[in-house]
């Protein structure tokens, strides 16, 4: 009656997932459709439930530990039952890719070469300084310290160290007041592992940053008359809409008349793609997240707001699916509500262009010839340069301009 549970699959390019944290013990009863545990994908950390009733008899992976998909997550059974011989069979049937991440085995080992030992031997006795030597009581000062502290008549052994092992360095003889209290300037650093996630935007980052050929363009656009009628469809309360909302919306219509821009690089073709998916890069804790607006061109700007809420929701809550990350053909990063006046993004691969978004500034601008005050929202355009040449840049960029400069224009459905 056992059943096995086998890692599951929770994302298109996830290979092997985490088990952040089991959310029952061995010997808890589960039923169907009941949390079993939490699994850090590459790209979120998602609630795994169980598909079965049961009895929680054997955990495949402790918490914190990594396994390929597929492989043994835990087994399900009636209380007391027998699976000794189903373990022996599913650790037998391991995916290749568990026998894999195994370290191989060591080769023979080979004699050194002469030379190497006498430099090893020659070594050792400094490979791990300490403070005063175990053998001979001797205190553990470079030479160049001892010196400075004999030159400006300091007792050596009075300097707290802060080298390795706390070894006494020039830096502390220059800092030591004739206290017995360390100087300041001490080194100290914190290490901690790599999420699944974390490794994932390392990963695609860099094969996006090193493979295509990015270049940017940058374009001024005046918001005043965006702010205006944001603040009259805000006030009127019925719906309420954000400058990111705008920016989406005004990004989406653009992309219909560019298809150039709204594209990607399939190695060997191009696919102009007639529908627009926007990704909209959110911040969580491990990193970063684009849930998709789909048909984001055909949508009202409280349709487009309501909906990144739910997202940036979610993600806080790490409910996110696969479905809601997946299919963009062009991707917005906005980092204007955090104070950036103007940056450039790496593309977000397959998509050809990803926009940055800046915030909006109060500065003098000039209209009608007289210098007058204005607000004024920097945005960069990255292009993958094997796609998009700069005059489609430059042509998608004038319309983004032109309809965030004359929102009226994004309202012909209404807001």
């Amino acid at each position: 009656m056992a059943e096995i549970i086998r890692m599951p699959k929770l994302s298109d390019t996830m290979t092997e997932g985490v088990v952040a944290s089991w959310l029952k013990k061995v010997g808890d009863e589960v039923e169907n459709g009941e949390l079993l545990a939490e699994i850090e994908t590459d790209k979120a950390t998602m609630e795994f439930e169980s598909f079965f009733d049961g009895v929680l008899l054997h955990i495949g992976v402790e918490q914190g530990g990594a396994a390929p998909v597929d492989s043994l997550l835990c087994i399900l059974g009636e209380k007391g039952e027998d699976i000794s011989a189903l373990l022996e069979s599913a650790l037998e049937a391991a995916p290749v890719a568990e026998e894999k991440s195994a370290p191989a085995p060591a080769p023979a080992p080979k004699p050194a070469p002469a030379p190497v030992a006498p430099v090893a031997a020659s070594v050792t006795p400094v490979a791990a300084p300490a403070p005063v030597s175990a053998n001979t009581g001797r205190l553990k000062a470079s030479p160049l310290a001892r010196k400075l502290a004999e030159e400006r008549g300091i007792n050596v052994s009075q300097i707290p160290g802060s080298g390795d092992a706390g070894r006494i360095v020039k830096r502390d003889v220059e800092g030591f007041n004739g206290s017995n209290t360390a100087a300041p300037g001490v080194e100290r650093f914190t290490e901690v592992g790599v999420s699944q996630m974390r490794k994932t935007i390392a990963r695609r980052l860099a094969e996006s940053k090193f493979s295509a050929p990015h270049f940017y363009l940058t374009v001024s656009i005046e918001m005043d008359t965006a702010m205006d009628a944001r603040k009259s469809i805000n006030d009127a309360g019925e719906v309420k809409i954000s400058f990111n909302d705008m920016v989406v919306k005004a990004a989406a219509l653009a992309l219909k008349k560019h298809p150039a821009v709204n594209s990607s690089w399939l190695e060997d073709r191009i696919r102009y793609n007639e529908h627009v998916h926007i990704g909209v890069a959110v911040a969580v804790e491990d990193g970063l997240l684009v849930p998709v607006v789909r048909h984001a061109d055909g949508k009202r700007l409280s349709q487009i707001g309501a909906e990144v809420r739910d997202f940036a929701g979610k993600a806080k809550d790490k409910k996110l699916q696969p479905s809601d990350w997946e299919g963009n053909t062009f991707t917005i990063s906005n980092l204007g509500m955090f104070g950036i006046d103007e940056f450039t993004a790496i593309i977000n691969a397959p998509d050809a262009c990803i926009l940055a978004i800046g915030g909006i500034n109060a500065v003098p601008v000039v209209r009608d010839g007289a210098v007058v005050p204005g607000h004024v929202m920097k945005v960069t355009l990255s292009c993958d340069h094997r796609v998009v040449d700069g005059a489609s840049g430059a042509s998608f960029l004038q319309d983004f301009k032109a309809f965030l400069e004359n929102p009226v224009r994004m309202l012909a459905n209404g807001y």
